[in-house]
C-alpha cells in the first residue's frame, strides 16, 4: 500500500489549505487593487463545489477560481485549470446567480488568478480574464 501525501506528512494537509488560503488572500488583494469589489469568498454549493471568489467588476459578476503553488514542477499554477474545472465553474456561476438572483449583471466572467509562490516569499500573480467563454 503506498501511503498518501497526508498519511506521510500529517501536517501536509494543513500546509496546503494555509497556501491555498494565502493564494486566495493575495488573488484577492491583487483584484480589490483593480477595481474589483468582493461578493463572497469561498462560496460552497453542494455536491457541485466551491467557488473562490465571487466578484463585481463594474456590472459584471465575476467568478474567479485561484490556483497556488509553491513551484512549477507540475506546471504553472493557471495549468491546473482544465477544461473539467472550467465547466464546474460555468455549473457553479449558475447556481450562484439562482441562489442570488435579481443582481442586474450586464455580464458574467470567468476568470483565474495563478498565484506562484517563491522560496524568498514573494509571489508571481497571473491574472486571465474570462477564460473558457
Amino acid at each position: 500500500m503506498v501511503a498518501t501525501a497526508d498519511e506521510q506528512d500529517p501536517k501536509g494537509s494543513d500546509d496546503r489549505i494555509a497556501l491555498g488560503a494565502t493564494g486566495e488572500e493575495i488573488a484577492w488583494r491583487y483584484l480589490a487593487a483593480r477595481g474589483l469589489q468582493l461578493i463572497a469568498r469561498n462560496w460552497r454549493c453542494a455536491p457541485i463545489g466551491e467557488i473562490d471568489l465571487v466578484l463585481r467588476d463594474g456590472a459584471d459578476l465575476v467568478i474567479c477560481e485561484v490556483k497556488t503553488r509553491r513551484g512549477t514542477a507540475f506546471g504553472a499554477p493557471i495549468e491546473a485549470v482544465t477544461p473539467r474545472k472550467l465547466a464546474r465553474l460555468r455549473r457553479l456561476a449558475g447556481a450562484w446567480l439562482r441562489e442570488h438572483p435579481g443582481g442586474g449583471w450586464s455580464g458574467i466572467r470567468l476568470d483565474v488568478v495563478g498565484v506562484l509562490a517563491h522560496p524568498d516569499g514573494t509571489y508571481a500573480i497571473d491574472h486571465r480574464a474570462g477564460v473558457g467563454g
